[in-house]
């Protein structure tokens, strides 16, 4: 897939310092494009989920700018997953997906049309009436993520979302968000502390400093989609993860 598109949101010397005193962010610029996959990739604690929610508008920038090429701030049309499924537990898979919709006071007909196809693009079409209590860790995520896909976002903002997910679980959803992705032709900022898992999924990879985070390095993935286990298992894979390895140390010891 190409990310040659034009850009979607761009961040300008942003900075974020905190109530506390602590200063997330300082300087941090990024240029996302329409259609990209981009994972952000540091240490904990360097900033990555401030940045999404900044891009959200769930915090503000205390300096800095963001720009919106095109209407999708103003449109609403972002989807956020968070790390935790945060489901309703009361609530069966169906409504927890339509929550976003029903906020919005969408119609009740294009609701239930979007709930189904939103199921349907994750695999719970058969597990729309199921409650959280009923679905494994992945089930649960693959919940969150249709409840974001609802709306029909065309940035979807992803925060770690399988870091607590066993490793033969988070490969499946790997590879059903790739396919996902495809079939979508959304753009996706992925934060990620696994090299591993940024290499596999990503276009481009942005790698962050400690706190105060800001962008120390941007690594291009070539490898062709679509990607399965024939490149988790090959040379170039590994030498794109010792690359950005390799990187992620100098960006954590302040190397230039």
């Amino acid at each position: 897939m190409s990310s040659s598109g034009s850009g979607i949101v761009s961040l300008r010397n942003v900075g974020k310092t905190f109530e506390s005193g602590t200063v997330a962010l300082n300087h941090f610029s990024l240029d996302v494009r329409e259609g990209e996959f981009v994972s952000l990739l540091g240490p904990s604690g360097c900033g990555k989920s401030t940045v999404l929610r900044i891009i959200a508008g769930l915090s503000a920038p205390s300096a800095g700018a963001i720009e919106w090429p095109g209407d999708t701030a103003s449109e609403g049309k972002i989807g956020f997953v968070f790390q935790e499924p945060t489901l309703m537990p009361w609530a069966d898979v169906a409504a927890n997906v339509r929550l976003p919709l029903r906020l919005a006071h969408a119609d009740e007909v294009q609701s239930r049309a979007a709930v189904l196809q939103a199921l349907e693009q994750v695999g719970l079409a058969d597990f729309a009436h199921a409650f959280p209590r009923e679905l494994s860790g992945g089930m649960k995520m693959r919940t969150s993520i249709a409840r974001a896909l609802a709306t029909e976002p065309q940035l979807l903002l992803m925060d770690e979302p399988f870091a607590a997910l066993d490793e033969i679980t988070r490969f499946k959803l790997n590879n059903d968000l790739l396919t996902l992705w495809q079939a979508l032709r959304r753009t996706v900022i992925f934060v990620t502390h696994s090299v591993f898992e940024s290499v596999y999924l990503s276009q481009r990879i942005v790698l962050m400093t400690p706190r105060p985070g800001r962008v120390f390095a941007e690594i291009a993935i070539p490898a062709p989609y679509p990607r399965d286990e024939r490149f988790r298992t090959s040379a170039d894979y590994a030498g794109y993860c010792r690359q950005v390895a390799e990187t992620l140390g100098k960006a954590m010891g302040g190397a230039p």
